[in-house]
């Protein structure tokens, strides 16, 4: 991975599913033993080195080959490391959502950040003008005319480095955005007229407007992004020579929108055009594998997480030590895949499922006569990577979680992606 300068001087023992030998060790310390994941304690997610570079490696070819730019959206990972393999790779800046995490991204190093939402506190105004002035490229968003007038409030009429916004196009029923072509026409020459911002493009989001992969669906993504070229194509008489950005794209309809953009491109439009899918980057087994028009076809989940079973007092339930505070689960529970034996001896878990996660338990459900025992390990498929990373300072990784060969016991970790949540 691109080395990043780590948030910690030393490992303090108290870094949640490291082994207490770990405290006072640095990460490169800690990995120069070579430790073995079993020696790790569960809970844990594990990340797949291998799926990573894979999944990187796709969505970075697909785009460039429609002639398009990735910003991945950090938000997911919120890990300086993974942002800068998605960059080696060829993505032309990140996405975050708050001002804090755009600090985040300017301290480790990012030179072009788009800030997918509108900026209107006075104090992450002046920050931003200042990270500007200092050379760091960067794009919010707006959806009011409010927020120009905001802007123009701390930072004066006519500041020195102008802040670039986005005219935020939404729907009605959406999440932010301009409510009505209208609107955001209006806006855009609000902003126009503003010697605070300058008008570089127009960004919206799809996915508020479109759930799953019905017919459905896929149309009222289709008519969003048409509604979102619509806008752009109205502001070009109000654009000033500089580059412009058309963004959109999430994770569950970069085919639609990739389709959408490479069409405008081919067809003469000179704007960049910049898709923002985040979560390809791990993938899961719930959400995107039943949404990403990737599954099967360049994404593979790149994330597992693995705990003990702690009890087996009822005859078809068996508790793990794994809850809320460890797995996601707002996207769906996560999935027993298989078991991992104290004598490493592996099996099938077919007919298990979770069927509740409380703060720091979770329930699976297994047949009477099952053989899952106390201490037995459990690998889960998890379900929607913008809720994983959020519950893990550092974050192991093995060169590969293939379900076939997997085995904790001889897998080591090879890198620690610290989160900055």
């Amino acid at each position: 991975m691109s080395a990043v300068p780590s948030a910690r001087d030393a490992l303090t023992g108290d870094e949640k599913g490291l082994p207490a030998p770990a405290a006072g060790a640095t990460i490169a310390g800690f990995l120069a033993r070579e430790p073995r994941l079993a020696e790790l304690w569960t809970p844990l997610v594990v990340l797949d080195q291998a799926a990573l570079d894979d999944n990187i490696a796709f969505l970075a070819g697909w785009v460039a080959a429609r002639g398009l730019e990735l910003m991945p959206h950090g938000k997911t990972t919120m890990a300086p490391a993974l942002w800068h393999r998605q960059l080696d790779a060829g993505a032309t800046g990140i996405t975050v959502a708050t001002p804090s995490q755009l600090r985040v991204a300017v301290g480790a190093g990012i030179a072009a950040v788009m800030l997918a939402n509108q900026l209107v506190q006075p104090e992450a105004i002046r920050w931003t003008a200042a990270a500007v002035a200092a050379g760091t490229r960067i794009w919010s968003w707006v959806d009011d005319p409010a927020a120009v007038t905001g802007i123009e409030r701390v930072l004066g009429g006519e500041p020195e480095h102008p802040l670039e916004v986005l005219v935020d196009v939404g729907r009605v029923g959406g999440r932010t955005g301009a409510r009505s072509y209208d609107a955001a026409v209006a806006l855009a020459e609000r902003i126009a007229a503003s010697s605070a911002v300058r008008l570089a493009g127009v960004a919206g989001y799809e996915g508020s407007v479109a759930h799953g992969r019905s017919s459905d669906a896929l149309d009222s993504a289709r008519t969003y992004v048409e509604e979102l070229l619509a806008v752009h194509a109205a502001l070009a008489p109000l654009y000033d020579d500089g580059d412009i950005l058309v963004t959109a794209g999430g994770s569950a309809y970069p085919d639609v929108v990739g389709t959408a953009f490479a069409a405008a491109a081919a067809g003469g439009d000179t704007a960049r055009f910049v898709l923002r899918s985040g979560a390809y980057v791990v993938h899961d087994h719930g959400y995107y594998r039943a949404n990403s028009p990737f599954e099967a076809a360049g994404l593979r989940p790149a994330a597992r997480g693995i705990a003990r079973v702690v009890s087996r007092t009822e005859p078809t339930l068996a508790i793990v030590d794994a809850g809320k505070r460890d797995f996601p689960y707002d996207e769906g529970l996560p999935l027993p895949l298989y078991a991992v034996t104290a004598s490493g001896d592996r099996h099938a878990l077919p007919d298990a499922a979770m069927t509740k996660l409380s703060d720091q338990h979770g329930f699976v459900s297994i047949p009477a006569d099952s053989s899952l025992a106390v201490g037995d390990l459990v690998v889960f498929g998890l379900s929607h990577p913008c809720t994983m990373f959020d519950k893990w300072r550092l974050v192991p990784v093995v060169p590969s979680l293939d379900d076939d060969t997997f085995d904790p016991a001889t897998a080591v970790v090879v890198d620690l992606v610290e989160t900055r949540f």
